[in-house]
């Protein structure tokens, strides 16, 4: 399994590297062991964290609640735990865990 991403039952984490500033907010795919992402919003007085989980809710098709940060809230690394998403984005290249039949 990729380095970027975990599932846990239904919940996904996301290891982040994030570029505020950007032309345009996008996922713009694996870069080593992360997604990188790219968001309009400065790194300002938690603008870009903000913006960045709005963004999230609206890509993965979940709730802003069932978005959580779980590190990183000062840097550009970031670990994101979302909640049953309601879409998987190519970009961010990842599998849904096969369900066990047992």
């Amino acid at each position: 399994m990729p380095a970027w991403f975990e599932w846990k039952g239904e919940e996904l984490l996301l290891s982040l590297r994030i570029q505020p500033r950007a032309r345009r907010d996008e996922i713009t795919g694996p870069h080593g062991g992360v997604l990188k992402v790219r968001i309009t919003a400065p790194p300002v007085d938690g603008k870009a964290n903000a913006h960045l989980l709005r963004y999230l809710a609206r890509t993965f098709d979940v709730n802003r609640a069932q978005i959580e940060m779980v590190s990183g809230q000062t840097g550009r690394d970031k670990r994101v735990r979302i909640r049953s998403p309601g879409q998987l984005p190519e970009s961010a290249a990842i599998q849904r865990e096969p369900k066990d039949r047992t």
